[in-house]
């Protein structure tokens, strides 16, 4: 512990946004650098305490005192090493993770916590200009094979594990790019796909082969790949996402979150001039209140909305930690995300209940109600029905799990109660050989309790093929995050 009193000193500073009218022109990141004199005094407040609570947050067990107390020190090397020793991918941790290991910081009992995150992206980024993260091929093979579907984080993270470990190994994306939910849902202003792009060219220097473009259960059968490879990992994700069967929902211009953001992702990569959802000029209503409804949010202010109006059924959570969420919990609390920050309304405890079209069948408006938690479910109060114009809606109200289509049929999984597909203790389906990982087996998660999962199975998958394994494992399936 390099500044015993270092959280005495000062406070907790984050990087500063780049200004509203400016970012809201582009798609570049909001923040701009953090000086790194700041960055000094942030990772001097780190504790270092006896039982560090921030590993508890976080699923991936990452080494925070460690890695503070080196940044402090201006040992960045040394600092890599100990933040890759846990995480294969800490610049998108570092920009895309809300953080529950914050949220867990002792600090932050009675004071603010550390800025863990902004060590961690500046640790990872440094790490890349100065040329430190290189390719690590395995110094012998194994002579087994793996196959990998759905190229997401927990599917990188399988992959890159067993190809360290020698093993031959094949990601399967359906996309016609590599990254998942990296590539195609994230929007650029949150994570610039530069850093995505720098990652996959280091795993496929380290021997990981990217088969884009293949549907697994329509371009590939499961028998044909459980006959070509020792082992397959699913970590295909929870993309089956939740609709709203209201009246009028068939209108022109309502579309999942997941049907608008990529096209925007796309455009960026040069697919499109311009959107084939563009919502110029256009009110926007945006159902539910998530981080999938301000990607949204901020997606349609750079298209030039007119208005845009997030609806949210539960109530506005209070600006502090609830007394019923104690630390070290992950707390329900009024956030304001960057997205937020630049326009767009925010209306709480309501419910939609109609679409209404006009005579071309285009959406003209949404029928909404406020609503009151009753009898364990929601029930709309009685004279608050009012009209929402609006000619696009966007659904973003969360996933329900894996797609059941032919891939989950043609292996012949077991699905669990809620939908998931079931695993044991190792991260083994029913199915001999193949293994699952990520949102497919936990359901609808963050991104680094999906590194967490590809990293431990991997772990399994090794020891399957080899009788034992060296690669560490994190987590158990069953583990859950701090909440209540």
């Amino acid at each position: 512990m390099a500044d015993p009193r270092g959280f005495l000193k000062a406070g907790r500073e984050t990087p500063t946004r780049r200004s509203v009218d400016i970012r809201i022109r582009d798609y570049r990141e909001v923040y701009e650098p953090f000086d790194p004199e700041k960055l000094h005094t942030q990772a001097s407040r780190c504790m270092d305490c006896g039982i560090p609570f921030c590993h508890s947050g976080c699923p991936l067990g990452n080494l925070i005192p460690e890695w503070n107390d080196l940044t402090f020190r201006n040992d960045w090397r040394e600092a890599i090493e100990r933040l890759h020793a846990t995480n294969n991918f800490p610049e998108f941790t570092g920009r895309l993770c809300p953080a529950p290991c914050e949220t867990a910081c002792v600090l932050g009992i009675n004071q603010d916590p550390v800025t863990i995150k902004q060590v961690e992206v500046s640790i990872i980024d440094r790490a890349w200009d100065e040329g430190w993260v290189a390719p690590q091929p395995p110094s012998r093979h194994s002579g087994k094979t793996v196959a990998v579907i759905g190229s997401g984080p927990a599917g990188l993270a399988a992959a890159q594990q067993l190809a360290r470990a020698g093993h031959t190994v094949a990601v399967f994306e359906r996309a016609d790019r590599a990254g998942g939910l990296l590539r195609y849902g994230i929007p650029e202003f949150k994570m610039e796909k530069r850093h995505l792009d720098r990652r996959l060219a280091q795993m496929e220097a380290e021997g990981v082969k990217f088969r884009t473009g293949v549907e697994v259960g329509i371009d590939i059968t499961a028998d044909d790949l459980r006959a070509r490879y020792d082992a397959v990992v699913i970590a295909a994700g929870a993309t089956a996402w939740r609709d709203l069967p209201v009246p009028g929902r068939d209108a022109v211009g309502v579309y999942q979150a997941m049907e608008f953001l990529p096209l925007a992702n796309r455009t960026c990569e040069g697919d499109f001039e311009v959107s084939p959802i563009n919502v110029e000029g256009k009110d926007v209503v945006i159902l539910g209140g998530g981080d999938t409804g301000a990607d949204c949010l901020g997606t349609s202010l750079r298209q030039g909305a007119r208005s845009i109006t997030q609806l949210e059924i539960m109530p506005r959570p209070s600006n502090e930690r609830p007394g019923g969420q104690p630390w070290p919990t992950y707390p329900m609390i009024y956030r304001v995300s960057s997205a937020h920050e630049e326009g767009g309304e925010r209306v709480y405890a309501v419910t939609t209940e109609e679409f209404l079209k006009d005579d071309n069948g285009d959406l003209r408006a949404l029928v909404i109600s406020e609503v009151e938690f009753k009898d364990g479910k929601f029930e709309p109060v009685e004279g608050t029905r009012r009209e929402i114009p609006a000619q696009f809606a966007f659904l973003a109200m969360g996933f329900v799990g894996p797609e059941h289509g032919s891939m989950i049929s043609q292996f012949g999984v077991e699905l669990d109660p809620r939908g998931n597909v079931a695993r044991n203790g190792t991260y083994a389906t029913n199915v001999d050989g193949v293994f699952v990982a990520g949102d497919a087996g936990r359901g609808q998660s963050l991104i680094v309790w999906a590194i967490a999962e590809g990293r431990s199975a991997a772990s399994a998958v090794d020891a399957y093929l080899m009788g034992s394994t060296q690669l560490p494992a994190p987590i158990a399936p069953t583990a859950r995050p701090l909440m209540v």
